[in-house]
């Protein structure tokens, strides 16, 4: 019986355990899509204590949670952190099979040195343990990031935002690791939703004038996009529960902005017209900078409208939607291929239905301008788990070409979860290994070795178009 989380936690094969030494295991992490807070990483606060590092704000952890029975009081309300982490103890045993228990020992090994699993019997001596190392150091937001060998962090920003906390970021040359602003316009995209009146009143705050029309919407939105592009914006970031494509003239797309400024109720066709047009606009400015566009789809979001209520967005209620998408997501990339204007794109799934709807659209739409132009984005939210990351490395290999991937992302909220690249580091090399272990691939180590540290880093890097040191 192997040893439990041992150094060879997941590589059961002498090729897998090579590669992963040389090609993963001191590899740097590029964090190309997270939803970490800029303005904590620049105040650099040292946390009280573990459950607020660990518990605050993880949703993923809040989820298990309830579905084991805990009450709310123990998850987002106002019980201590002493006892939400000891109901957070006393659940984790009985997660067997869900990445959040190989995710939380991981993280207790990597940051605290503590090999012993969590259970109700071991959750006060952790609880201790762990205090006392944050309480001697090393436990701020740059320390986790540094002690992670994380080379840059793109963050996830609204066009009104005023990157203030990227420029005090970006003028501080004591942090050795690039943190730069992600362009998220969703609520723009957004205009049937009650958050859409409140974000133009920001963005026109933002640019100074009014924006009373789509067309000076798009010269405020063309506007915050340079300007994000000056303070290094390389990317944007889409979510999508599938993409639109409706094409219609100006005067309809004044004539539906007009009612979305008024409130007044708007048909699925007309949202589906904004948002194509909205979209193709975008891209067209991505193109013209470079930039790297994401689009996440199939997320079915605020499912249970009591606690959107009570906790709002983003705390643990959404799940996996089931529209087709195939053919909006080929009519807006064609749209855009044709003027030569598509740029740079990852395609993201939250349903595994479409791995290979997706891994099939990526060969449409590919360039030699651009090795791996179009990717099939990391196993992602419900999928980054043991399954969901093979059967994305091998839909994307039987479908593309995988060792041009830009890899993992860490789509977190939290600076402990970094492991994450770990865990797919590992699954990646012992899938790999597995295939040349079954004669399906020659040993080249020297080849497999450097094929695993370009979809560790050097991939992203080079797609992103980002000067960071290894």
């Amino acid at each position: 019986m192997k040893k439990f989380m041992d150094k060879d936690f997941l590589l059961t094969t002498k090729t897998a355990k090579e590669i992963y030494k040389k090609g993963a295991e001191k590899t740097p992490i590029f964090d190309w899509h997270c939803h970490l807070s800029p303005q904590e990483i620049y105040e650099n606060k040292k946390p009280r204590d573990i459950a607020q590092l660990w518990l605050g704000g993880d949703h993923y952890k809040w989820r298990a949670m309830r579905s084991f029975g805990i009450s709310e009081e123990y998850i987002t309300g106002r019980k201590s952190g002493h006892d939400k982490f000891m109901k957070f103890a006393e659940m984790m045993p009985y997660c067997i099979g869900n990445p959040l228990y190989h995710w939380t020992h991981l993280e207790l090994q990597r940051y605290f040195g503590i090999y012993e699993p969590l259970n109700a019997q071991t959750a006060q001596s952790i609880w201790n343990k762990c205090n006392e190392q944050i309480r001697a150091g090393g436990f701020s937001p740059r320390e986790l990031i540094e002690k992670s060998n994380v080379a840059c962090v793109c963050t996830t920003d609204d066009p009104a935002d005023t990157l203030e906390y990227h420029k005090l970021l970006k003028a501080d040359k004591s942090f050795k690791c690039k943190v730069l602003p992600a362009f998220r316009p969703d609520k723009a995209l957004n205009i049937d939703k009650a958050t859409f009146i409140p974000w133009l009143a920001a963005m026109e705050k933002a640019v100074g004038r009014e924006i009373d029309s789509f067309a000076s919407l798009k010269d405020a939105l063309a506007e915050r996009i340079e300007f994000f592009d000056k303070m290094g914006c390389c990317a944007s970031d889409h979510a999508f529960t599938y993409v639109p494509y409706a094409e219609a003239k100006p005067s309809e797309l004044e004539a539906i902005f007009k009612k979305g400024v008024k409130g007044k109720p708007l048909s699925v066709d007309d949202i589906d017209k904004y948002r194509t047009a909205l979209m193709q606009f975008f891209a067209r400015e991505y193109h013209k900078r470079d930039w790297v566009m994401e689009l996440h789809i199939g997320a079915m979001r605020d499912n249970n409208t009591k606690m959107f209520r009570r906790l709002g967005p983003d705390t643990g209620f959404d799940s996996i939607d089931d529209n087709q998408i195939a053919v909006g997501l080929s009519r807006f990339m064609d749209s855009l291929a044709v003027e030569d204007k598509l740029p740079k794109t990852v395609l993201f799934t939250l349903n595994p239905k479409d791995n290979y709807v997706l891994g099939s659209m990526l060969g449409n739409f590919q360039s030699a301008e651009q090795a791996g132009k179009i990717q099939f984005g990391s196993a992602w939210w419900f999928n980054d788990n043991y399954d969901g990351m093979r059967a994305q490395l091998t839909a994307l290999a039987n479908l593309g070409v995988l060792g041009k991937f830009v890899g993992m992302i860490t789509d977190s909220r939290s600076f402990l979860s970094y492991p994450r690249h770990e865990y797919f580091r590992r699954i990646l090399c012992e899938l790999i290994g597995e295939w040349v272990e079954q004669g399906k691939y020659p040993e080249d180590l020297k080849f497999l070795s450097k094929l695993v540290e370009d979809v560790s880093f050097n991939n992203a890097k080079d797609y992103f178009g980002l000067q960071v040191k290894k």
